[in-house]
Parts: structure tokens; C-alpha cells; sequence
């Protein structure tokens, strides 16, 4: 025996209306909680020395001292955009 769902002093206009609204919240929903995967930026020492104003001895000391993290292919050196960003603390005042 197969169950239906009966609809009752409904138009089909108001049911249609009724089915596009529930669609909607649920994308607004969906996109609310869906952030698009941005790519890796990955700069050289010397766009690091630029972007910091320092030089590449400073980029170099605070590679060895931990203070950025450097990834390398071969013998080409890069770093992470977000990691150089996030490696700037704020000072206390």
C-alpha cells in the first residue's frame, strides 16, 4: 500500500511558492557555511624582503631561527604568503 501526502486549500501557485522559498533558505544556508578553497601563494626570499622591508641576512636569521617556515623545491626556497602575514605579532603597548 503506498503512502501520499494529501494537500489540503492549497494552490498549486502557494505550494510552488512554498517549495522555491524552502530551496532558497537552504542555499543561503549552504553558502553561509561554504567558503571557497583559496590557492597557496607562495612567495620567493627576495618578494619576502620586499613585502617586509627587511634584508635577505634578516630573512635568512629568522628562517634558521624558526621565525618563518620555508619550503623548497630543489634548491629554489619559498614561503608561505599566509605564514609571513601570521609570523607578525602585535607588540604590547
Amino acid at each position: 500500500m503506498e503512502k501520499g501526502i494529501q494537500i489540503i486549500q492549497v494552490t498549486p501557485e502557494q505550494l510552488q511558492n512554498a517549495i522555491i522559498l524552502g530551496v532558497k533558505e537552504q542555499l543561503n544556508q549552504f553558502s553561509e557555511l561554504f567558503q571557497p578553497k583559496e590557492p597557496t601563494e607562495y612567495l620567493t626570499r627576495d618578494q619576502v624582503k620586499d613585502l617586509l622591508q627587511v634584508d635577505l641576512v634578516t630573512v635568512y636569521n629568522w628562517t634558521k631561527k624558526g621565525k618563518l617556515k620555508a619550503y623548497g623545491i630543489g634548491r629554489r626556497v619559498y614561503y608561505k604568503r599566509k605564514e609571513v602575514e601570521q609570523a607578525i605579532k602585535p607588540l604590547n603597548s
